[in-house]
């Protein structure tokens, strides 16, 4: 692993996620923003450290393959750690907008058409 935070220390990451292997959530991808919750919730538990690495890079809006990067773990390992953090209320979770509806669609067509009739 790399990193300030995490310099001299190797941990398996089979142990980050207590043997999981899979989610408990499926809505995560790889451009889901994830942000942390500032302050916590009061009921939230103490995070392991290596939720509050998470935590610390998800003080600004990040999308999950980027976070997955700066903490240099693999994506699995890090959705893993996005559902506990989510399920203890200390992170949000925003899907991507989609990029165009059927109505976009039809009026950037028109465009299209308009500007080829010029």
């Amino acid at each position: 692993m790399s990193g300030g935070d995490t310099a001299g220390r190797l941990v398996r990451p089979f142990a980050l996620t207590r043997g999981r292997t899979r989610p408990s959530r499926a809505d995560f991808t790889l451009i889901t923003t994830v942000t942390a919750v500032d302050p916590p919730p009061a009921w939230a538990p103490r995070p392991q450290p290596e939720h509050q690495r998470i935590l610390r890079r998800c003080a600004e809006p990040v999308a999950v393959a980027e976070l997955a990067a700066l903490l240099d773990l693999p994506m699995s390992v890090v959705v893993i750690m996005l559902c506990d953090l989510l399920e203890a209320g200390r992170i949000t979770a925003h899907p991507p907008h989609p990029a165009a509806t059927a109505a976009d669609l039809d009026l950037l067509q028109k465009v299209r058409d308009g500007l080829g009739r010029l």
